[in-house]
């Protein structure tokens, strides 16, 4: 018997048969039988076929797989014929796992439609009407991964590990060609193939460079460079041989992120410069979690919409506030950072923050805890644990009262919008405050009573710490307010929730405008003191909605095809047309983001900008 805790096949340079191995059906699952080792493939098909090897892509030679993998480890890198990527993997079982997401962006593993969370249909050089892959998922409660045992088997892979990261390689393949035209909706290149290979793409300032690991003759590379003529999307491209690999070099694109995806019989890699791709997909994630996407028509245009639907009142999943600093509300990161570090399994982009110093402009309340307090009676998202919900406009009014009978209301708390009059910031602001604005007088306030009064002329500069036992308040704009708050005075604090109905509710995050309401559209940007230019922007747009079943809408809404971005009015449009009852928007963009299992799943990482807050998705484990 092999060790359960490590699995390996020969590998060989010489072609195999089918008679190499000895295969056999037990509970609709293949168990491959290679020297007196058996191994669970995972399940392939509803009604695999009877001949495992025709199932599968083999357009080629195969070359027996060398897996040698320990169990029980994971990491969060992966190495594809020399180039490392950021993708969590995880060993377990007799199985090598790769996040989902992680194939689809890097790889480009098509994940076709699925309705099982543990059985996920994929395209790779295959014909999913002829030739079905479907590989076991389990997911850890940030990442689903995938089995990639059938797969690497199937096409003569060698894995193993190298601490964290988990080193593939695979067998050479040939360029025969590299063709490409100009279509109405942009340009296409097709490279032909003898047989399945990897590829790296790297985003550059000015268009992508794609690495093949393949070598190419130099007639058939000199061929592909003959061809000058600019594309409808870019202006030049080149290919060259590097080793062996071959790099294909786009340049002065107009910004229309490439589309790979791979043909079968002959094997092909595509790749498309369309503003137009659009695809649908329909993927059951985990419990509560599914992955949806498709284009919607609103009047004369269509936008490509990518959302979540969240069931808040599953069990197994649970909805909170993250942000950029767990410590602290100053700073910005990639929500794909901050959801890793939270260990969200998805995660999108939420309230507002000022650019400048990074400090948000919204209300975050997490487990009964304001981290940043509302604005502007804004619109706001508020739930529980067990998926209740409320959307509404939210204002919240606090004032301080003296011993001397004065009564002062206060401009805002635990916020990085200021103005005239005086501010409070708790332990939950950071255990600091820096002066936002210049000319600052900060007041400590300890078990309710002044005990130190300082002045802070320069903004950005000095330390001050928050009390665990009380607060500091932040004048601003106001000569008198040491006369009117001395030293030693005891002071009484007063709050109130407007509406009140937002009192109970635990996690609350602010952003807006406020869009639906009971299927209305209720958008008044100017009663949110958004500015007009605000309210007329055609952008990029994250907003969060309920449906009819207390169902969650997490929606990242990019440019029209052939245009811009959608409206306030549009962005409204489109909630109603996914069934929303309620809807908010949130910050838009270039901050609109979308992330799942690791990866942004609406746009590529490298034009997404850095976030202050998002609403995270913590998803239970399955196996």
């Amino acid at each position: 018997m092999c060790p359960a805790s490590r699995f390996r096949t020969a590998r060989s340079p010489q072609p195999r048969t089918a008679s190499t191995f000895l295969i056999r059906r037990s509970l609709r699952r293949f168990v491959l039988v290679m020297g007196g080792c058996a191994f669970i493939a995972g399940s392939l098909a509803p009604e695999p076929p009877a001949n495992f090897l025709h199932r599968l892509p083999f357009n080629e030679p195969v070359f027996a797989a060398e897996i040698n993998v320990e169990d029980s480890q994971q990491g969060d890198q992966v190495r594809i014929n020399g180039s490392t990527v950021p993708i969590a993997w995880n060993a377990q079982s007799g199985r090598v796992g790769i996040a989902d997401t992680g194939l689809w962006r890097h790889l480009s593993l098509t994940l076709l439609d699925t309705s099982d969370p543990s059985q996920q249909p994929v395209q790779w050089f295959s014909d999913p009407a002829v030739q079905p892959m479907v590989l076991s998922a389990w997911n850890d409660g940030q990442f689903r991964y995938l089995d990639i045992v059938p797969l690497a088997e199937a096409m003569g892979w060698a894995v193993s590990q190298n601490g964290s990261v988990l080193q593939i390689e695979t067998p050479p393949a040939e360029i025969i060609s590299i063709r490409r035209g100009l279509q109405s909706w942009g340009d296409r290149f097709v490279i032909d193939l003898a047989g399945s290979t990897t590829w790296n793409l790297t985003p550059q300032s000015d268009g992508f460079q794609l690495q093949i690991s393949g070598t190419m003759d130099q007639g058939a590379i000199a061929a592909a460079n003959a061809d000058t003529r600019p594309g409808n999307r870019f202006d030049r491209y080149s290919v060259q041989r590097s080793g062996n690999q071959t790099i294909l070099q786009v340049s002065n694109t107009d910004g229309t992120a490439p589309v790979l995806f791979t043909l079968p019989n002959p094997n092909r890699l595509v790749i498309d410069l369309r503003p137009d791709d659009a695809p649908t997909r329909n993927i059951q994630w985990s419990s509560g979690l599914r992955w949806r996407q498709q284009p919607i028509a609103i009047g004369s245009g269509t936008f490509p919409v990518t959302w979540l639907e969240v069931s808040p009142r599953d069990p197994l999943v649970q909805l909170r506030p993250i942000w950029s600093d767990p410590a602290a509300q100053t700073g910005t990161s990639p929500l794909v950072t901050m959801a890793r570090q939270w260990q969200s399994a998805a995660a999108i982009n939420a309230g507002f923050f000022n650019r400048n110093n990074r400090l948000p402009l919204g209300a975050i309340r997490r487990d009964n805890r304001w981290f940043s307090g509302p604005i502007l009676n804004r619109g706001a998202i508020a739930w529980t644990a067990q998926g209740d919900l409320l959307f509404n406009r939210l204002t919240v009014r606090e004032a301080i009262s003296t011993d001397l009978g004065e009564t002062l209301p206060l401009f805002s708390f635990n916020s990085g919008y200021v103005g005239t009059g005086i501010s409070r910031y708790t332990r939950d602001w950071g255990e600091t405050y820096t002066p936002i604005l210049a000319n600052e007088t900060i007041l400590t306030v300890q078990q309710n009573q002044i005990v130190d009064q300082r002045f802070a002329p320069v903004a950005g500069e000095g330390i001050f710490p928050i009390p665990g036992d009380g607060y500091l308040l932040v004048s601003r704009g106001d000569d008198r307010v040491s006369e009117r708050l001395p030293l030693r005075s005891n002071l009484q604090l007063s709050y109130e929730a407007l509406p009140n109905a937002f009192d109970p509710f635990p996690h609350i995050v602010g952003a807006g405008p406020l869009l639906l309401a009971n299927r209305q559209i209720v958008l008044n940007a100017e009663q949110e003191q958004f500015s007009t230019q605000f309210a007329q922007q055609q952008a990029a747009r994250s907003a969060i909605a309920r449906t009819a079943d207390d169902t969650l809408l997490l929606v990242a809404v990019q440019t029209r095809i052939n245009g811009r971005g959608p409206t306030l009015t549009e962005m409204a449009q489109i909630l109603q047309q996914l069934g929303a009852i309620d809807g908010l928007n949130l910050d838009g963009g270039s901050s609109t983001s979308l992330y799942l299992g690791g990866q942004l799943i609406n746009r590529p990482p490298y034009t997404a900008a850095r976030v202050h807050n998002g609403i995270g998705v913590f998803a239970q484990p399955s196996q």
